[in-house]
């Protein structure tokens, strides 16, 4: 199976994730692949809990050498918030930054507010990750700022998500340069996912990161 980071075509500098359940799974992932060629910083523009795995340094202060995965942010609480060093000033300490830019209460889908997401302007490839156990469900129960997703598919909160209202939140995002659809951990879930897969014309990857095999399938759309 080829690795995450090929498929997404993951450059050395800035990566960000955004939307719904699944981001720090996919992040931790990345990571881990990334390190083979290369050093890490895992952090976050928003709020992520601290990686226990993970070295942490509220500072970088030398360059980091390959295989090297550091975390650094904020400390606040048992959570980690934006960094003291910028991300273009990270970017000069390890060859990948991967930032989780956006929070979703771990729901599996994700409606932005004004302020939201906050990707990184140094971001050079940004992934959206979806978890399709939200497909079916009634909108007040599995997307984040459920309101606002209601809002922008013309829906009512206890309307059942559907793939068109996917997409359609979809196509509100800041941008999109990939998605995993994540929680396909099931022989329906799968089958929902690559359904919903064909409705993009971005790169996609179905993941179950709970799963004896995380990486399931990768679809690119036809030319």
């Amino acid at each position: 199976m080829q690795r995450l980071s090929d498929f997404f075509e993951i450059r050395p500098g800035v990566t960000a994730l955004i939307g719904g359940g699944g981001k720090t799974s996919t992040m931790y992932a990345l990571a881990e692949e990334l390190r083979k060629k290369g050093s890490v910083i895992v952090s976050t523009s928003t709020h992520i809990l601290r990686p226990p795995q993970y070295p942490y340094l509220p500072r970088l202060v030398e360059k980091l050498q390959i295989g090297e995965v550091v975390s650094t942010g904020t400390v606040d609480g048992t959570k980690l918030s934006t960094p003291e060093q910028s991300f273009s000033e990270l970017i000069g300490y390890a060859d990948y930054v991967l930032v989780e830019a956006d929070g979703s209460r771990q729901l599996p889908l994700k409606a932005h507010a004004s302020h939201e997401p906050v990707i990184p302007p140094e971001a050079n490839t940004v992934l959206v990750v979806i978890g399709i156990d939200g497909l079916g469900k009634p909108i007040k129960d599995t997307a984040h700022r459920p309101e606002l997703f209601a809002g922008i598919c013309g829906a009512s909160l206890d309307d059942a998500v559907t793939e068109m209202m996917i997409r359609t939140v979809l196509s509100t995002y800041p941008r999109c340069d990939g998605i995993v659809i994540n929680k396909a951990d099931d022989a329906e879930q799968l089958q929902r996912a690559e359904s919903l897969a064909k409705q993009f014309s971005v790169p996609v990857a179905i993941t179950a990161w709970q799963t004896e095999h995380p990486i399931i399938a990768y679809r690119r759309a036809e030319p």
